[in-house]
């Protein structure tokens, strides 16, 4: 009696990358076409168990680049679920075009005891020369996308040397009409605005200020703030410029402030910086810098520096309202001084305590007498500024500015870590 061949269940891929009606509006279409030429082949294997289940896995219009394609999912959701054989499609590329998610289905198809066949290629991975030719093909493949990719870069690198206008966010005052960029009838009259009255204030805050006052809102209809100003003053497509990984060319688009203008607006802004920012900033510790915060409204209050003549100074700023374009906020603005001089004053208070050394001791096992020799005055006097953020950073979770007190939110592991650090050195 002759054995009964093992039947081989086999199902179709397709897939087609633009969608033009292709399932709906067209009789016949290519994931037609390759459908029949796979039943076509597994017609033509029929002695060898082969058979063509009914079900469609057609994917019209997604492209070969991902594996997030509902027919293909439904098809390994198929799979895993022991459904199918083999599985067979007109060309390699219409499973995938990735070299790395074609590794990874052949994963699941190995997993799950699941041969592959390309009708076109003669690819047939339940063969040992079936699956070396398929890694030659899939090998060559990824070789032709990265090869065209490459071309593609430099295609993109030569036009932007060219001045080309390649794409992608619009700045305001332009707008993008046939992929080149045109100065936009009504923004670009703001930007020139901004331009010449940087010039005559040298102040973005105020700019921004005058423009909410006037109305004018920014294209996504929100209130100015300095920070926008700022980068709108600094980018050189105003002048007529294209920027490309550091290097200015020369645009073809139209420029919108002159040449003289936006020369004298970059002196100004580098003649406002006030330090170099190669080193000059870590001249100067902060004591409270990273601790302290806004009580109005929660958020960290950041050191900023400003200079007159050749001494520098310092002020704790609110960080939101310092990018708004008008103060709000009642804390806003305290100089380093003042605020230093009263969290160290404070400070010294509150470990000086009797009641606060006790609740200390109990914490920390550390006796009283002991942390009273560590913080005495003297403690405090010899202090630098570095030591000081150090500690503070140690002893204290934040320290919030409210209008008339400051709060302290102390650190009981952080005390310990001190006093241990006092007594081993």
């Amino acid at each position: 009696m002759i054995a009964e061949k093992t039947k081989i269940r086999c199902a179709i891929y397709t897939r087609k990358s633009v969608d033009d009606g292709t399932l709906d509006s067209q009789e016949f279409s290519s994931l037609d076409a390759q459908r029949e030429a796979g039943e076509a082949y597994i017609l033509s294997q029929k002695a060898n168990g082969w058979e063509c289940l009914p079900e469609h896995y057609d994917d019209g219009g997604f492209s070969g680049g991902n594996i997030n394609r509902p027919a293909l999912i439904r098809l390994l959701d198929d799979i895993k679920a022991g459904k199918i054989d083999m599985v067979v499609v007109y060309k390699l590329d219409r499973l995938s075009r990735s070299l790395t998610d074609f590794s990874d289905l052949q994963e699941i198809f190995e997993q799950y005891h699941v041969s592959f066949c390309s009708v076109t290629q003669e690819i047939n991975t339940s063969t040992p020369a079936g699956r070396m030719m398929l890694n030659i093909l899939m090998s060559f493949g990824q070789y032709e996308r990265e090869l065209v990719a490459e071309r593609t870069r430099d295609k993109y690198v030569a036009s932007r040397k060219r001045g080309m206008w390649m794409g992608g966010f619009v700045p305001y005052g332009y707008r993008s009409e046939n992929k080149k960029i045109f100065p936009d009838p009504l923004e670009a009259p703001v930007v020139k605005r901004m331009f010449q009255r940087f010039v005559e204030t040298q102040s973005p805050k105020l700019i921004a200020h005058e423009l909410n006052q006037d109305g004018l809102t920014s294209r996504k209809r929100k209130a100015w703030v300095n920070t926008y100003v700022a980068r709108i003053l600094k980018n050189p497509v105003y002048v007529g410029d294209v920027e490309y990984k550091g290097e200015i060319f020369k645009g073809e688009h139209e420029a919108i402030v002159s040449r003289q203008t936006w020369n004298r607006v970059q002196e100004i802004i580098k003649s406002n910086c006030p330090y170099e920012r190669s080193g000059g900033i870590t001249e100067i510790t902060v004591p409270l810098k990273g601790i302290l915060r806004c009580g109005h409204c929660g958020c960290a209050m950041s050191p900023v520096f400003c200079t007159k003549g050749k001494k520098r100074y310092y002020y704790y700023y609110c960080n939101t309202d310092y990018h708004r374009s008008e103060k709000l906020c009642p804390v806003g603005k305290i100089g380093s001084s003042i605020i230093e001089d009263a969290v160290k004053e404070q400070t010294v208070r509150i470990f000086s305590s009797t009641f606060f050394q006790e609740m200390i001791s109990k914490a920390t096992g550390i006796t009283v007498a002991e942390l009273q020799r560590i913080f005495r005055d003297e403690f405090w006097l010899e202090c630098s500024s570095l030591e000081l953020n150090r500690l503070y950073s140690e002893l204290f979770e934040k320290i919030t500015v409210h209008e008339h007190q400051l709060a302290y939110e102390i650190k009981t592991s952080g005390i310990k870590a001190v006093i241990e650090g006092i007594m081993n050195t």
